[in-house]
């Protein structure tokens, strides 16, 4: 019975080297992820969208990651920056092109949630595209140089519905979240640790370095203590998502489909 079990369980060996834009190590139990388009900063797209979106899932899956540390590439975590103008052709999809990536884009964060154990996100430069995705995370670790901005929502031309909506005013205070939406606003390191987005702010050469530190520190607890843990800070964010993000994500495909 436990051989027929274990055929089932989701091994860190068929998942590490599976996308091109998520590049992961393994030590003592810490998973670490890094994120990168061909060896450099990461560069926002339907592919590194739906790898996320699956790597999130096999992450939750392997029992064997019991802290998750998140990063980026080079001097940026994410980008580049949307442009409204340049992006209005692509922001139009019928109904089937966009039933495909709001359901992805659905997954995208509820799979990340999914993750029980705790997660780190160590923002390694300007976060300009899906900055909420470190945000997400339990301890936010940001380099001197990192920043914070939705660019590619409503700044970018699109309804800001596939979970900004709900991330950012509740972290950072629902007017604060809404200037930080419809302006397209730039939060550097040192005011997005003001507005309570980041924890700590390191010199680039720290950030890694102390992301390990806290990993060890954290995985000092049992494992059902971690997990746990997890699941009960998370929870409050778990049912706001549930309950708003398919409403935005329904609100922001009716802007776009043609």
């Amino acid at each position: 019975m436990s051989t027929n079990i274990d055929k089932l369980r989701v091994r860190f060996e068929d998942y590490r080297d599976k996308y091109a834009a998520i590049s992961m190590r393994r030590e003592d139990g810490i998973l670490e992820i890094t994120l990168g388009t061909d060896g450099g900063p990461l560069h926002w797209g339907r592919q590194p969208h739906a790898e996320l979106e699956e790597a999130f899932l096999n992450i939750g899956r392997d029992r064997q990651n019991q802290v998750v540390i998140m990063t980026g590439t080079g001097d940026e975590f994410s980008g580049p920056v949307a442009e409204a103008e340049s992006n209005k052709a692509a922001h139009k999809q019928s109904p089937d092109e966009w039933a495909e990536l709001g359901w992805e884009s659905n997954r995208l964060l509820t799979n990340l949630l999914a993750i029980d154990v705790p997660m780190i996100s160590a923002v390694n430069g300007p976060a300009a595209r899906h900055a909420e995705l470190p945000v997400m995370c339990d301890i936010v670790l940001a380099a001197e140089n990192a920043s914070f901005q939705d660019s590619a929502h409503y700044a970018g031309g699109l309804v800001p519905g596939d979970g900004v909506h709900v991330v950012f005013p509740m972290i950072m205070g629902l007017n604060r979240g809404r200037y930080f939406l419809l302006t397209g606003q730039v939060l550097d390191a040192q005011r997005a640790m003001e507005y309570g987005l980041v924890n700590e702010v390191l010199p680039r050469e720290r950030l890694l370095p102390r992301a390990w530190e806290l990993a060890r520190q954290l995985m000092q607890q049992p494992e059902m203590n971690r997990r746990y843990t997890r699941l009960l800070l998370t929870e409050q964010l778990r049912r706001q998502i549930n309950e708003l993000l398919p409403y935005g994500l329904a609100l922001e495909g009716l802007a776009i489909t043609r």
